[in-house]
């Protein structure tokens, strides 16, 4: 399942973990802009000895683009700190249909609700992009929870974070259409990921129709039928690599803003 140089202690040093300097970022279907920002540093109230001490702990692995980090049913063992990369977090109902749940980058961590390694997975995660993870077993985390205490409001404040994304993904899908649930996260992807051209804005980020998707809670075939109608309408130019938007005043009011 995943590619991996031999386990074995962790290089501390090279590790951006150790810096736990800028808030860890995420992108999120919210209209809570508290959330937008990403979710408290895990290590940031942590001593330069504890972090090293949690990360002697762990074993690091490389996982690639496209590739399951911990997959839905599976048995639990733990968490994962993302040391770089991004990591897709998302849910497969019975029909086989997916719905994402959150990005997480480099500062996050991922395989929760559940710490300890019991039950199992109850979402999957896999590497949007090519990434790098530190593995912490449940029985580890105990150890380090009852050594460490900075850790554990780490930890806390992780999932609270994580409790409130979800809620506020589950209450977008109840109460906004999908057509305002598109205009909402393109907004969002050119706030976090936009740059200025010639009088547009160019979101460079490669996602796929089929993530725009997974994101709002629609088939592949729909956002692309819609994203042409933007097009036809001169709101934006959807092409390979990237998305420009030439009228954000229209996506405003596609999304509902008053």
């Amino acid at each position: 399942m995943l590619n991996a140089p031999p386990h074995g202690p962790l290089p501390v040093a090279a590790s951006p973990l150790l810096a736990g300097a800028a808030p860890a970022q995420a992108l999120l279907l919210t209209e809570n802009a508290a959330l937008t920002n990403g979710p408290p540093l895990l290590f940031q109230r942590l001593t330069a000895k504890e972090r090293e001490e949690v990360l002697r702990e762990g074993q690091k692995r490389v996982v690639y683009r496209g590739k399951m980090l911990f997959s839905q049913g599976t048995p639990h063992d733990g968490i994962f700190l993302i040391e770089s990369g991004r990591i897709r977090v998302f849910y497969i109902a019975p029909s086989g249909r997916e719905i994402t749940l959150a990005y997480w980058n480099s500062g996050n961590f991922v395989g929760g609700p559940e710490l300890f390694g019991q039950g199992q997975h109850v979402w999957s995660g896999v590497a949007a992009t090519n990434a790098v993870v530190v593995h912490l077993t449940g029985k580890t985390l105990r150890r380090l929870i009852a050594q460490i205490p900075a850790f554990a409001i780490g930890l806390i404040e992780g999932l609270t974070f994580k409790g409130k994304c979800y809620s506020a993904l589950a209450q977008m899908l109840g109460t906004r259409s999908v057509t305002e649930r598109l205009a909402h996260l393109l907004l969002h992807l050119a706030e976090s990921y936009g740059v200025r051209e010639d009088g547009a804005i160019v979101i460079g980020t490669a996602f796929t129709h089929a993530d725009l998707a997974h994101m709002v809670g629609a088939t592949r075939q729909w956002v692309t039928i819609s994203l042409k109608r933007l097009q036809e309408q001169g709101v934006l130019k959807a092409e390979k690599a990237k998305i420009v938007i030439h009228d954000l005043d229209a996506l405003h009011a596609m999304r509902g803003d008053r």
